[in-house]
């Protein structure tokens, strides 16, 4: 298999990384109550085992790879906008197209597969910063940092709204507390068992749980939209800039994966060892995963985008195979959804809630494995992965040519 001429290999290895990343983050909300994502008092276990492991992927993980993926969101937009241009075609019509069939996919996939779809929030999100696509590197560099500081402050006046509503009176305390200990904290057992049960019963139960329950794709647009919108802009620079292509001096990249690293770790490690020490009180699960982190988390994409560059081999083995995986990265998303609920819900083998925290992260090699045996084989005989072929076909409205013809 070689990469096109219009490829960028560094953006589909890093893209690889980050959907293979993405697997850990979302391996929590596949095998267990939506409330233990956040939280492992809610369910999964408390053992030194668990808290270990929740403060590892904490620390490596968490926002990191959903960051990752946000940046190459942005990046691949304007590959396909260049695309369009170069080809003489009119970018709208082929962006907007796009985002309709992946919102439709997105919104597919979030009742009748998994709660915690994001394509159908990268759709909404995408369909705006497509309108900065004629923006210098330094205009969206400027603009993605300003949304990261509304970020910040967006979420510290929303702590701060909760706190000050929760002491006006006893009756206002109770409800709200209760209500941000749904997402945050640990809801009440009766919530719990219901999720338990829904998701380990027949799949017409379970996606009538989902219509029930959840507040649909604009929920995500209220606690991290600025966010994605701040990663998108971030990557459309650092793509017009030459960061993401490996077109910067590699002095440049170790410089930017020990300052991005260097200051992200150790506080995401703060973050986590005070989370930790009050016991995972909701407020400061707030502060750890939602406030405080918003800063450092992008510093933390940033700096593992440095380090993946550093680390490419092109022709490696598992350069090329970590690359494959990220042409495919739309087929690996939603199919490690398919995979992962196969073995947690009712309608497979019905594990939901039934394995530690520990434990279910021994799934993660074995996906992996997955992702890296198929992806390459597949490409080098069809032109997309299934997933994409699909996405394509109905954006362009023709059923596209897949496989792939062979060179004399």
């Amino acid at each position: 298999m070689t990469t096109a001429p219009d490829r960028h290999l560094s953006l589909d290895v890093i893209r690889g990384v980050a959907v293979m990343g993405i697997l850990v983050a979302n391996l929590p909300a596949f095998a267990l109550p939506q409330a233990a994502y956040f939280s492992p008092l809610a369910w999964g276990g408390t053992t030194p085992a668990d808290v270990a492991v929740w403060l590892g992927t904490f620390v490596l993980i968490e926002g990191k790879m959903r960051g990752l993926f946000s940046l190459l969101f942005g990046a691949s937009m304007l590959l396909v906008i260049d695309r369009a241009g170069s080809s003489g075609q009119s970018a709208a019509p082929i962006h907007y197209a796009r985002m309709a069939v992946l919102f439709a996919i997105g919104l597919l996939h979030m009742y009748l597969i998994w709660w915690g779809d994001i394509l159908a929030h990268y759709a909404l999100v995408g369909a705006v910063a497509f309108l900065f696509r004629r923006w210098s590197a330094w205009q969206l560099l400027a603009l993605g940092l300003a949304a990261l500081v509304v970020t910040l402050l967006w979420n510290g006046m929303g702590l701060l709204a909760l706190i000050d509503s929760a002491a006006r009176d006893t009756q206002g305390r109770i409800a709200t507390w209760n209500g941000f200990a749904q997402a945050f904290g640990v809801p009440g057992r009766d919530a719990i068992l219901a999720e338990i049960t829904a998701m380990k019963g027949p799949w017409p139960g379970e996606v009538s749980y989902r219509w029930r329950t959840l507040a649909g794709p604009l929920a995500f647009l209220k606690t991290v939209g600025l966010e994605t919108f701040s990663a998108m802009l971030l990557g459309m620079a650092a793509f017009r800039s030459g960061f993401l292509t490996g077109a910067w001096p590699r002095s440049t990249y170790r410089r930017a994966a020990a300052i991005g690293l260097g200051l992200a770790l150790p506080a995401y490690l703060l973050l986590g060892l005070v989370t930790i020490a009050h016991d995972f009180d909701q407020r400061w699960v707030f502060v750890g995963s939602i406030v405080g982190s918003v800063p450092f988390r992008m510093l933390g994409v940033l700096g593992y985008a440095a380090l993946i560059i550093l680390l490419l081999r092109p022709g490696g083995w598992l350069t090329e195979r970590i690359a494959a995986v990220g042409r495919a990265a739309f087929s690996n998303y939603l199919g490690t959804s398919v995979l992962m609920t196969a073995v947690f819900y009712g309608w497979g083998l019905g594990l939901f809630g039934l394995m530690s925290r520990a434990q279910m992260y021994l799934l993660a090699p074995l996906a992996w494995l997955l992702m890296l045996l198929w992806s390459r084989p597949w490409l080098e005989r069809y032109r997309f992965g299934p997933l994409e072929w699909l996405w394509r076909t109905l954006a362009r409205g023709e059923v596209q040519p897949m496989r792939r013809v062979p060179v004399a």
